[in-house]
């Protein structure tokens, strides 16, 4: 879906040519997936904003095409202006099957290192510093913890930060990794790399098909600092960890650091080799959760000032109090309300920041609070959360699907058709799914599915406990 305002962009047709120009950086297919139904691509006069349907998706466009997106944006208008990727469950209801399983698809084969691989990270400032991070109770362990990587004082190592999408982990690396690149150690750099696990799997495979596994091995064991992101992607990659363990092990005995983050703590995430499991717990392992009130109506302050915007203090609490989920939540409903208030050429007021999130403020609760099942329970089972999306019918992911949709209807105020919209189901489908766990759970029965290593049972409670406890 292609999206446009006209009292904020004069050309009509500027989005159409910027997502054919987006075409031609990522292919056709790519394109249609992740940019085609469901997502709405529209110009503000401070910012590009790109509303998706749930918080998969805006963690994978955030992650993969956002620089794509603002360099055409540039390219085509002579603006540099930022990309804000913000989650509007209303979309949801216009995915199509198809596109789904294509999203499934992609997702599948980059985590699985057969995409072509993305170039190296240059060794550049990256986004988020630490002197940014809005500090409050629910992160202050973590931040205190990565300030101490940061300075090189850490009693620590690994550091391993682990919460659901939008809490600020990859802001906590980053802001770890360009702080580290300010040191020096003897006249010399420190050296770091900020990478996905994605992006070193993706390495990792494409030096062994070409022959070239020293050089990667050159590239990372001998860090001053290692920063993995979305750990959780290695679930189920044997080989993946293997190299990874041996990476680790070299770091860690040459005295350097490494930090870690992931949807999931590391007993909780599906398939990970033991080893790995003891050498991460053996560190310091903290949680983020969703930040509190006090810590939403900074985050608020600072996103109105750098989109240089005067908000009430009226409609700051408003907000606050009514978007509770992640931080890209929060700025997402600050970007609605302030553009809004562009349209109608009025001041950003209390009255009106209601009026604009009026028909969204429960399904976006309820959306960042499936979301945050989707990641915990794709990373426990080793699978993906475009899997729970697709067609997919395999033991594993049927399993992991029929336990998402159970906690849905039990953790969110989600029905039973906002939930089969939200996931590409219809209604009776996730009443059965219900039906089925209920029907185990009186009869204290176990849950089965397939891993890499072979069948794997457990107990039906004793799993949804597990999964409840690391759901914020």
């Amino acid at each position: 879906m292609i999206n446009t305002t006209e009292s904020l962009c004069a050309d009509g047709s500027l989005v159409k040519d910027i997502l054919a120009r987006l075409q031609e950086k990522i292919g056709p297919q790519k394109l249609n997936a992740w940019f085609r139904n469901g997502t709405q691509v529209t110009l503000q006069p401070q910012h590009v904003r790109v509303a998706v349907p749930n918080p998969f998706v805006a963690n994978w466009i955030e992650t993969h095409y956002q620089a794509e997106i603002s360099a055409v944006v540039e390219e085509l208008t002579g603006w540099a202006k930022p990309v804000l990727v913000v989650v509007d469950p209303a979309l949801s209801g216009q995915l199509r099957r198809g596109q789904l399983d294509a999203q499934a698809q992609l997702v599948s084969r980059a985590t699985q290192g057969q995409a072509r691989p993305r170039q190296a990270p240059p060794r550049r400032q990256l986004r988020h510093e630490l002197e940014d991070f809005v500090v409050g109770d629910s992160n202050r362990l973590a931040w205190s913890a990565a300030g101490l990587v940061a300075s090189g004082k850490a009693p620590f190592n690994p550091l391993f930060i682990h919460g659901a999408c939008g809490v600020g982990k990859t802001h906590l690396l980053q802001g770890v990794c360009n702080q580290i690149g300010r040191r020096r150690s003897n006249n010399a750099p420190l050296a770091w790399r900020y990478v996905t696990a994605e992006e070193f799997t993706n390495e990792f495979i494409q030096s062994l098909r070409h022959k070239r596994i020293d050089e990667f091995r050159a590239r990372y064991r001998h860090l001053d600092l290692l920063a993995i992101d979305d750990v959780h992607f290695l679930a189920a990659k044997k080989a993946t960890q293997d190299e990874f363990l041996h990476t680790f092990n070299a770091i860690t005995a040459a005295g350097k650091q490494i930090i870690m983050a992931s949807d999931a703590p590391p007993r909780m995430v599906g398939e990970l080799n033991e080893q790995l499991v003891s050498r991460f717990g053996a560190g310091m392992v903290v949680r983020i959760d969703p930040p509190d009130h006090v810590t939403r109506l900074e985050i608020l302050r600072r996103k109105a000032a750098a989109m240089r915007v005067k908000v009430t203090a009226e409609a700051m609490e408003f907000i606050a109090r009514h978007v509770r989920g992640s931080v890209r939540e929060l700025e997402g409903a600050m970007v609605k309300v302030v553009a809004l208030a562009a349209l109608e050429r009025g001041e950003v007021t209390g009255q009106l920041a209601a009026s604009a999130l009026a028909d969204h403020l429960a399904r976006t609760d309820s959306a960042v609070v499936l979301g945050d099942i989707e990641a915990v329970v794709a990373a426990y089972f080793g699978i993906t959360v475009a899997d729970l999306h697709s067609s997919r019918r395999t033991r594993t992911v049927s399993t992991a699907r029929m336990v998402t949709v159970f906690l849905a209807r039990r953790r969110t105020q989600m029905s039973y058709p906002e939930i089969g919209r939200a996931m590409g189901k219809n209604h009776s489908s996730v009443i059965l799914a219900v039906q089925r766990m209920e029907q185990l759970l009186c009869g204290g029965g176990d849950l089965e599915w397939m891993s890499p290593m072979g069948r794997k049972s457990m107990n039906a409670q004793k799993l949804l406990d597990l999964l409840n406890d690391q759901i914020a």
